[in-house]
């Protein structure tokens, strides 16, 4: 089971590089593939589910809300867009000291 804890360790140490897609975004489907792989790497276990509703702009301090969903318990985050460089965007993930409900 995921804790705040690691989560903790997450939101302070990783920021993500990925392209845009042509509409100058990186879409839902990549957000939480990538969402779901780093903490999978990153804490040693997958989230059950990660769910994005929206694409992250490729602009920086753009922000998406995202939950992530793990042994029936449910945290949201925040991907913040760093800096973007040629068209790739850094970006943060932050997740919520509690969990949601």
């Amino acid at each position: 089971m995921f804790t705040r804890r690691a989560f903790t360790i997450i939101s302070v140490t990783l920021a993500f590089g990925l392209a845009a897609c042509g509409s100058g975004s990186v879409s839902t489907a990549d957000l939480e593939a990538l969402v779901s792989t780093q903490l999978e790497e990153t804490v040693g276990q997958a989230p059950d589910s990660v769910d994005c509703p929206d694409a992250l702009p490729g602009e920086v301090g753009a922000e998406v809300r995202c939950t992530l969903t793990t042994d029936d318990t449910t945290f949201g985050l925040t991907l913040t867009v760093t800096s973007v460089d040629n068209d790739v965007a850094l970006f943060d993930i932050v997740v919520d000291d509690a969990p949601e409900g």
